[in-house]
């Protein structure tokens, strides 16, 4: 018997929320040496995890100068409880470094609540725990996968199309 993607991808969804809220307590990561950063995260991770390492110090100084995406934080206040995010990054990764905290601020903004999105941290090969990679055919980091009832509606890699993340992740969330 073969399973359709769209029951393979309902199942995911359903696994990352579960797995995200019965194991809150548990590390569902590895923390990896790294020869150019101290340490790198591979696995589910959540945003505290990341802003309370002081390995990471990239993400409170790249939020330092960012104003909030009016759209965007209007699209996931308008929007809420309508949406899932699974989002795919690298603690290593310049790009994600850039991008993943001014998501962040903005989600935080909204008031959209940590059940919301799951972060997969991925290595510098781009895998990780689980070939998650695999499931969602992840070869770039960040990618922001925006889900709908189990459903992939839209994706953003690195800096999208346009080079305004925040604002294709707006339209994207707004079209829902």
């Amino acid at each position: 018997m073969t399973h359709s993607p769209l029951r393979k991808w309902m199942f995911f969804a359903l696994f990352l929320v579960v797995t995200q809220q019965v194991f809150a307590q548990q590390k569902l990561y590895e923390v990896l040496p790294d020869a150019e950063e101290k340490k790198l995260f591979r696995g589910i991770v959540t945003l505290q995890d990341i802003k309370g390492d002081s390995s990471f110090t990239w993400y409170k100084q790249n939020l330092q100068y960012y104003r909030n995406n009016a759209a965007l934080v209007d699209a996931f206040k308008q929007k809420k409880g309508q949406f899932q995010l699974v989002i795919f990054a690298g603690t290593w990764c310049h790009d994600s470094q850039q991008i993943i905290p001014k998501y962040f601020s903005c989600l935080e903004a909204a008031g959209i609540p940590d059940s919301a999105f799951t972060i997969v941290a991925a290595d510098r090969n781009k895998t990780t725990v689980g070939n998650l990679h695999q499931l969602f055919g992840i070869t770039l980091v960040p990618t922001v996968i925006v889900m709908k009832e189990g459903k992939e509606v839209g994706r953003i890699t690195e800096y999208g199309k346009t080079g305004l993340p925040d604002a294709e992740l707006a339209t994207i969330i707004a079209a829902l």
